[in-house]
């Protein structure tokens, strides 16, 4: 019998981590087979995916009525839900969290809410509160990459939070974001306190920036180009994250045992039918980095997907894709910060629909 196709990313130096929890896929036994068999090493979750879980099946209601009693407010009864999933995920992949090089995946994220996504100093309390609550050494916190999480970033590794830096589309907020998280380190390490056992991701957005991009390369006269920017903006973080990660500054505190910040794939799924669904999955496997995707996606590379050492062939043209956007005046900067105020948007709304839903359901008798 073949090996797994999706087990075979592994053996590349990627990490496939599932994007999606809800109650039913932890209880069934599935997310343990999707260990087992397909290899998954982590899951990723955001209120959008807890949106779906929670008004989509009647798991969550005996729980809503019981938290009902004790919070204050319906997000702190969401959290309250969201904290027991979370806790009981961890605890399946804590064989993964074990294994032989401890730490190095069997993560589970869980978002600080979508309501905080500009605001520094909120942020940075309800990410400490959420640790303490999950209270797992393997779970981390998810805080997006806007200007003002850079702060929340820093300050949440230097207190030695497991962070998922999340909703990154442009180059230059991911090397900000490296820079967040090395300088957390190094408030940590000042501080005299270890920074062995912390961890991070940095997640890149991807297919999103394709289906912005490619109506305008159209426009252009370059539509050879269509589905391709997200990648080649892949690949050229790619190289920012091996830059930053082998300075002198950084083999300090590799030599007091940090550990570098990954690059994570999100959004990988094919928005657009006329490309193969694994798509971005193959084009983007390479050694150091996780890719998070939904289990369809999963399923699909199971069945028909092809795993290689993609991520780092052809820079060179990944580098020409970029100049030739520039050239014809698409203002990729602008773009990647429009899909970052979109993303906030596209997480509150189903956050104020999730609230609602708890809301309604406190309310039946």
């Amino acid at each position: 019998m073949s090996e797994n196709k999706v087990k075979q990313i592994h053996s590349f130096g990627q990490s496939i981590w599932l994007d999606f929890i809800d109650r039913e896929i932890i209880s069934s036994g599935k997310l343990k087979k999707l260990i087992d068999e397909d290899g998954v090493r982590g899951v990723t979750s955001n209120p959008a995916i807890f949106e779906k879980a929670i008004t989509s099946s009647s798991d969550y209601d005996a729980d809503i009525k019981a938290l009902a009693a004790d919070s204050k407010t319906n997000e702190e009864l969401f959290f309250g839900l969201a904290v027991a999933d979370i806790k009981k995920a961890c605890d399946i992949f804590s064989d993964v969290y074990n294994e032989e090089v401890k730490g190095a995946d069997g993560y589970v994220s869980l978002e600080v809410s979508p309501f905080l996504a500009l605001k520094t100093d909120e942020t940075i309390a309800q990410a400490l509160e959420l640790w303490k609550a999950v209270d797992r050494e393997n779970v981390m916190i998810k805080i997006p990459g806007t200007q003002p999480g850079l702060a929340a970033i820093r300050k949440a590794i230097s207190e030695g939070l497991n962070i998922n830096v999340t909703l990154l589309f442009g180059l230059q907020r991911y090397e900000d974001v490296t820079e967040a998280y090395i300088s957390g380190l190094e408030d940590r390490l000042a501080a005299g306190k270890p920074i062995d056992s912390i961890a991070s991701v940095a997640s890149f957005f991807l297919s999103r920036i394709d289906v912005i991009v490619d109506p305008l390369l159209d426009e252009k006269g370059l539509p050879e180009l269509k589905g391709e920017v997200a990648i080649a903006s892949a690949k050229k973080a790619y190289e920012i994250y091996k830059r930053v990660f082998n300075t002198e500054r950084w083999k300090k505190l590799e030599a007091a045992g940090a550990k570098p910040q990954r690059l994570l794939w999100a959004s990988t799924s094919s928005k657009n039918p006329a490309f193969k669904d694994t798509k971005y999955v193959e084009a983007l496997i390479g050694k150091d980095t996780v890719d998070t995707v939904p289990l369809e996606t999963i399923e699909a590379f199971r069945d028909h997907g092809v795993a290689g050492d993609t991520l780092e062939l052809g820079l060179d043209n990944a580098t020409e894709i970029l100049e030739k956007l520039k050239s014809a005046g698409i203002d990729i900067d602008a773009i990647t910060q429009q899909l970052e105020d979109e993303g906030i948007e596209k997480f509150n709304k189903p956050f104020e629909k999730l609230l609602q839903a708890i809301e309604d359901q406190k309310n039946k008798v």
